[in-house]
């Protein structure tokens, strides 16, 4: 079949990206869906900072390839193998497939999925190959997703069903900023209550960590930001105390707040110096996490006497840790009970032809979410 995406054939063009076009709105062919995957009508597709870092080229991609991987929409069909999902389910995506038989899936950790994370890096799907073309050949698929499109062909292990009710456009919101930025809180630092928390980068991801914070009972919240108005947005959530990460005295005050350091905090910003901030925000004892994905040569030098005699922790949190299957329908939940009030992390909703600029607006920090309605 025929269907209509986005298609990015070459990194690095040059802003503002409304007048370089870096993504081109194609027609290109769409294979119906083999054993074990699904096709999805696409129905609402968030724009993200990994999108963007891969437009840069500061996440190098194999190209040409197809964007776009937080989504919700509707199966259409399903291949051979699949029971448990038929066509009419509302279901979101998830950008990393798990094979579940994999040592990282055995243990627990889908988030971690080797042969996943393998397809992901070679832009197959998780079985093997490409369902998508154009003249010249095959279309990359983009983390197994490749959702800035009218419809998909996706693993079913892609795939988690939610309510038929759930609005698309907060759907697709769970598939990846609720899902890192929330599971970053509860699965990789396992806030308790009570414990104080801060978090240093506010793009959707940040700002989810903050509602997973509060939704925790974590106090204080501190909220660590260059842009005010982010800062102001946070604020509104409740219980939320605020850093603008411009003050040369930011790492002073998050102390203050705090009483002499956060007891975990999270650097969601993507940037080897806001990680080296939130390193020196974290307490004796602390937690230090980290979900960004700066350029692949960026560093952090940590002190190791630091380390050892404050008895610290260093983590990395991919996806969240998430196991899909559990956490998706459990924020959702939080998120009907209004303790993630994840509505919240929409900037607005736009037509597939205006995702040019709209991915200007995400890289000059002017949105928190856009999300490409079909």
């Amino acid at each position: 079949m025929n269907i209509r995406a986005a298609v990015l054939r070459a990194a690095g063009a040059a802003r503002p990206y409304a007048d370089s076009g870096p993504l081109s709105i194609e027609t290109v062919r769409l294979d119906p869906a083999g054993p074990d995957e699904v096709l999805v009508a696409i129905r609402a597709a968030g724009l993200c900072h990994s999108d963007l870092s891969v437009i840069d080229g500061n996440r190098p991609r194999p190209l040409p390839m197809a964007l776009g991987h937080e989504a919700a929409g509707v199966v259409e069909a399903v291949g051979a193998g699949v029971a448990d999902l038929k066509p009419g389910d509302r279901v979101v995506m998830v950008f990393m497939p798990s094979c579940r038989h994999c040592a990282p899936c055995d243990a627990g950790r889908p988030a971690l999925c080797e042969p996943g994370a393998a397809a992901n890096g070679k832009g197959e799907l998780l079985a093997g190959g490409r369902r998508l073309h154009d003249e010249g050949g095959d279309l990359h698929h983009h983390l197994g997703c490749s959702a800035f499109a009218e419809k998909a062909v996706v693993s079913r292990r892609s795939l988690v069903r939610v309510p038929d009710d759930l609005p698309f456009e907060h759907a697709a919101l769970f598939g990846c900023a609720v899902l890192t930025g929330v599971g970053a809180v509860m699965n990789t630092a396992a806030v308790r209550a009570g414990q104080s928390v801060a978090v240093v980068g506010l793009g959707g991801v940040g700002l989810a960590s903050v509602m997973g914070a509060l939704a925790a009972g974590a106090t204080p919240v501190v909220a660590v930001d260059l842009s005010d108005k982010k800062l102001a947005l946070a604020r509104s959530f409740g219980a939320v105390e605020t850093v603008n990460a411009a003050d040369p005295e930011a790492v002073e005050r998050v102390h203050a707040l705090t009483g002499g350091g956060a007891d975990v905090v999270l650097e969601m910003a993507g940037s080897a110096r806001a990680l080296d901030a939130a390193w020196r925000m974290t307490r004796r004892g602390g937690t230090t996490v980290t979900a960004g994905l700066p350029p692949p040569d960026a560093v952090l030098p940590v002190n190791i006497v630091q380390l050892v005699a404050e008895a610290r922790t260093l983590k990395g949190s991919y996806i969240g840790d998430a196991d899909p299957e559990r956490d998706v329908p459990h924020y959702v939940d939080l998120f009907r009970a209004g303790r993630l009030p994840v509505d919240r992390l929409l900037t607005k909703t736009i037509g597939l032809d205006q995702i040019n600029a709209a991915f200007d607006d995400l890289a000059d920090g002017r949105t928190v979410r856009t999300v490409v309605t079909f």
